[in-house]
């Protein structure tokens, strides 16, 4: 079965409006992701990332539906409610960028046209002040984490604790990303990384957020010979209750096919990310061997016992290096260099 962008995008518009049609509770629909990419396929696959808004609470926050192997549904749902304040959006780090620039795909009221025209007004949504605003917000998100995990007892860290740190990472990298455009989703995280950084004028940064991860500890050769124990874990976990959402049975070749995809490819490291996180997620509801699978790997990775300590020292001063960025931005723009109260 031949599948190109003009057929996702075909397949997203009859979706949402025949979700609309049979839901009266739907106001809006519109498309987001990948597919606002020229190219969207990774590895032959791709996602169709539909975000519904609803009038009043939905019972199903998120929820993926296969289309064929290679590609599904990933729709998520909102409430009008989290746009009554397009102000408060233009300084949000996912929502503003999600309706910044997204595919109408159905509305029942005007709701679209009143968002975006206040979100984009006095064209200033990427001019410095409210760039820095998200970005620091962003970063603000990772800290706090970062806080929370240097009270972790090197003999206790596991899945949860190697998860709480991925989720900081992302959150740091994603702050340099929105210096030049939206935060960058997993799958991809570290395969456009380099260009943001580079956007950034900080081209070093990009050795640091590989080295975070433990890409100097391993070869690809390494990574490849993980993947039968990752395949497996993944599988067992989308039988697990209580397991990550995104740990879902439609998302396997997506995951899959796109890492032995970027194995091969010009950054064969940016594979860790999907890899390691799906990994790790699913690792956390597994025992016994599949667990012990992880754990080898985990600590090849140096992300376990006493050098998670370091792991956490090292993403200290990346953070603080990040930040001392964004007070840079803010001398050279006039602006408060100090963040304000709350972020």
């Amino acid at each position: 079965m031949r599948v190109t962008r003009e057929s996702l995008l075909r397949i997203a518009k009859e979706t949402a409006q025949e979700r609309a049609y049979n839901d009266a509770d739907i106001i809006a629909a519109y498309l987001t992701g990948s597919l606002l990419n020229v190219d969207p396929m990774l590895g032959g696959t791709a996602d169709i990332d539909i975000v519904f808004v609803h009038k009043s609470q939905p019972k199903q926050a998120r929820e993926f539906v296969k289309l064929t192997p290679d590609f599904h549904l990933d729709v998520s749902r909102r409430m009008k409610e989290e746009f009554k304040s397009p102000r408060e959006l233009r300084g949000d780090p996912w929502l503003g960028y999600e309706m910044y620039d997204p595919i109408l795909l159905y509305e029942r009221e005007k709701f679209f046209d009143f968002v975006q025209a206040s979100l984009r007004a006095g064209f200033d949504f990427e001019q410095p002040p409210l760039m820095l605003q998200r970005c620091r917000k962003m970063l603000s998100h990772g800290r706090g984490i970062w806080m929370d995990l240097t009270e972790a007892e090197e003999s206790a860290v596991g899945p949860k604790e190697v998860r709480r740190y991925m989720k900081s990472l992302f959150h740091a990298l994603n702050a340099v990303a929105e210096l030049s455009g939206p935060p960058i989703q997993e799958r991809r995280l570290l395969l456009e990384f380099p260009a943001r950084a580079e956007a950034a004028g900080k081209p070093d940064m990009v050795a640091t957020a590989f080295s975070l991860l433990g890409s100097n500890r391993v070869d690809v050769d390494k990574v490849k010979t993980w993947l039968s124990d990752w395949k497996s874990a993944y599988t067992l976990a989308c039988e697990k209750p209580g397991v990550d959402l995104r740990i879902h049975p439609a998302r396997l070749n997506y995951y899959e096919k796109a890492v032995k995809a970027m194995l091969e490819g010009n950054i064969p490291f940016a594979a860790l990310w999907p890899l390691l996180s799906t990994w790790t997620s699913a690792a956390q509801t597994l025992e016994g061997d599949h667990l012990e699978f992880w754990r080898k790997a985990a600590g090849e990775l140096g992300l376990l016992g006493s050098e998670f300590a370091a792991r956490l020292e090292g993403l200290d001063r990346f953070m603080d290096e990040i930040e001392i960025t964004f007070e840079e931005i803010a001398r050279d723009n006039g602006l408060d260099v100090e963040a304000p109260a709350g972020l």
